[in-house]
């Protein structure tokens, strides 16, 4: 047993043999009060499938077909687009450092995990909580929205009620086994690239002149613009440019969960194979969805557009929940299809909040496995299942009664903003640990290229996400300082308020009032980046070969 398991209180270790299910190194939790054992083991269930469909149709929801709406109306088109590519490069390279440690190393809660070994365990029981609290967030944020897209249709029901229905439904989903979340997801998540597929070749048919108002092309790049109209600043250039550093904090939040592929690898059945393909395909399919999409929208909806819910129209039926891809069809006079499409935008937003807790209860779970959280959320049920974990998450999403005030587009902000932040510390987390990795294996003398996974364009790629990502967490919460209030501050900068306290709080835990360098980070000859990898190695991955053309079918895919 490695000094890393044994820190874990009340662990032991056991593992299989090649003819044994597949599973996750087994920890053992000894209720010392009642004297029995319960399990803590995850199942490995996820297929090659749906790791690869979840690596791109998981992170499809409220932040693509919602909040793109804000991005156009601030930023305009030409400003948005560059914020999406700008963002491209970012994940890009987050999602290769990470698949070349989650594929070295698959655990659950992956990369909470080696911050706390590598950079230090304060570092990653701090990040560990951000991140956890960041998806329990956005499960409040997509239920804040939920109810407001069944609007589209019909006020019958309260909102409030929506999101209680859909609070209940979606916590009971996650107490069943791994591999129907798995399965689930994984037609949503094809059904959702079908769906932004298919809206694209639509846009590109109402650019040339399918619709009623004929070729549209670059109509409104021309009138009312290719930039917004600027904001804080009478300067029109200045503004202009205040509106794009606001459309970048709406893109942080649409490309966050690029990094749940290395999440997922410890609930993958062979993460060595399936985790470096989905990290392989992660540009291409962000270039071909999220690019894309930003690119169509803002052909064929205008920043100004009175639906936008920005704007302020004052119908009511317009609010947070008013998609840009609904209105593009609007525009376009296409009758029956943007009811279809809402309704796609609806599972989209209900299938992402099924994510939300399967992603939080696994970060639970894995800083708990770290040993910097409660163990008793390693305790799972009978199908493997975190249920404490789950539990925990979900609670989070009552937040989402925020919604219910007068002021819905100020708390779906609010949510979005909390967030989105809370992303990128995570994300900076992850190129902090991928460069403290890569200094590890030199002063170790261990080749990258013997690894299962290199990742490319390293370290400089790490080294630039690390210091844009550390730049924008600060700039991003500037318009709080336009009109500072104690609201408009808090929502800026709550997510790293919560950061810093925790570290300061968890470092005095683990080492009093030390503040010294060895103490801040761990010395690199201390590093362990040895747990997980012998039971990687040592692991028979189970393999099998595709016998019908549906499954020869996703073999090319994947």
């Amino acid at each position: 047993m490695s000094d890393f398991e044994k820190s874990i209180p009340g662990s032991s270790v056991t593992h299989r043999t090649n003819n044994e299910k597949i599973s996750e190194t087994h920890y053992v939790y000894h209720d010392e009060e009642s004297n029995k054992e319960k399990s803590t083991e995850v199942e490995r269930a996820l297929k090659a499938r749906h790791i690869s469909m979840l690596a791109i149709g998981g992170t499809i929801g409220t932040g693509l077909f919602i909040s793109t709406g804000n991005t156009i109306a601030v930023a305009g088109p030409a400003s948005s687009l560059m914020s999406y590519l700008f963002f491209t490069t970012i994940a890009y390279f987050v999602t290769q450092g990470l698949g070349e440690m989650a594929t070295l190393i698959p655990v659950s809660g992956s990369f909470t995990q080696f911050v706390a070994r590598w950079l230090s365990p304060a570092l990653g029981a701090a990040n560990g909580w951000n991140y956890w609290f960041s998806w329990g967030i956005t499960f409040a944020l997509e239920l804040s929205v939920v109810g407001q897209v069944i609007e589209y249709w019909t006020f019958a029901v309260p909102l409030a009620a929506w999101i209680l229905i859909f609070f209940v439904i979606l916590t009971a989903f996650n107490f069943f086994p791994v591999k129907y979340y798995g399965e689930v997801e994984f037609w949503i998540a094809f059904m959702k690239v079908i769906a932004v597929a298919g809206w694209i070749i639509y846009a590109f048919i109402m650019v040339v002149g399918g619709g009623k108002g004929g070729p549209v092309g670059f109509r409104y790049w021309r009138n009312p613009g290719a930039f917004g109209p600027g904001i804080h600043s009478s300067n029109k250039t200045t503004g202009q440019f205040l509106g794009w550093l606001s459309s970048l904090i709406s893109a942080a939040f649409t490309f966050q969960g690029c990094e749940l592929v290395g999440l997922s690898c410890g609930e993958a059945k062979n993460p060595r194979k399936t985790v470096p393909s989905a990290i392989r395909k992660v540009l291409i399919r962000i270039l071909l969805f999220y690019v894309l999409s930003i690119f169509f929208i803002g052909l064929l909806v205008p920043w100004d557009d009175p639906r936008l819910p920005y704007n302020g129209e004052a119908d009511s039926t317009q609010n947070a929940a008013s998609s840009p891809f609904v209105i593009a069809m609007l525009n376009s006079g296409t009758k029956i299809l943007p009811d279809i499409f809402n309704a796609v935008i609806l599972i989209t937003i209900i299938s992402a909040g099924n994510s939300n807790i399967y992603s939080g209860s696994r970060i639970l779970y894995g800083l708990a496995q770290a040993g910097i959280a409660p163990k008793f959320f390693m305790i799972t049920n009978r199908w493997g299942v975190p249920y404490y974990a789950v539990v925990c998450t979900s609670i989070l999403g009552s937040l989402g009664y925020l919604a219910v005030s007068s002021s819905g587009l100020n708390a779906f902000n609010w949510l979005l903003n909390i967030t989105a932040l809370a992303g990128l510390i995570a994300w900076l987390f992850i190129s902090l640990a991928h460069i403290r990795f890569m200094n590890i294996l030199k002063s170790r003398n261990i080749s990258r290229d013997s690894l299962p996974f290199k990742a490319k364009f390293m370290p400089y790629g790490s080294y630039y996400c690390a210091i844009v990502v550390f730049v924008l967490i600060f700039i991003q919460g500037y318009e709080a300082f336009y009109s500072i209030t104690a609201t408009s501050f808090f929502t800026s900068y709550v997510s790293l308020i919560i950061f810093v306290v925790c570290w300061l709080i968890f470092h005095i835990m683990y080492n009093g009032l030390n503040f010294s360098w060895d103490k801040l980070i761990v010395p690199i000859d201390q590093c362990d980046i040895d747990s997980g990898v012998r039971e990687a190695d040592d692991e028979v991955w189970e393999e099998s070969v595709p016998t019908t053309l549906w499954e020869k079918f996703w073999a090319i895919i994947n």
